[in-house]
């Protein structure tokens, strides 16, 4: 999981699943990120396949961290599918998802 820091925000990457069988090595990342840095956190969910409940969790405890931390977390790149599921939990409403910019001509 890569992550970058630029001069306001943060970004990290999470890869291609986020699920039960990933969230015990993704979870401590992604808090450690919130811990470490400052301004707005972003998570580039550009490679996500899968995300279940568990992942789901990962991303609102992350959330309530980066709240305390007086950080944002931001989603970036949200594939159809994980928008979906967004969509279906209403954690749309909760989480922060970064609106594809439009494309220049």
């Amino acid at each position: 999981m890569p992550r970058r820091s630029v001069p306001g925000y943060q970004v990290v990457s999470v890869g291609s699943r986020l699920d039960v069988g990933t969230v015990a090595r993704v979870r401590p990342r992604l808090h450690a990120a919130v811990d470490a840095g400052d301004g707005d956190m972003i998570v580039d969910l550009s490679e996500l396949e899968m995300i279940d409940a568990a992942g789901l969790g990962v991303l609102v405890g992350t959330h309530r961290r980066a709240l305390r931390a007086e950080r944002r977390l931001v989603l970036r790149a949200v594939p159809p599918r994980v928008m979906r599921v967004l969509a279906i939990t209403r954690l749309h409403r909760v989480l922060r998802v970064e609106l594809e910019p439009a494309a220049v001509a």
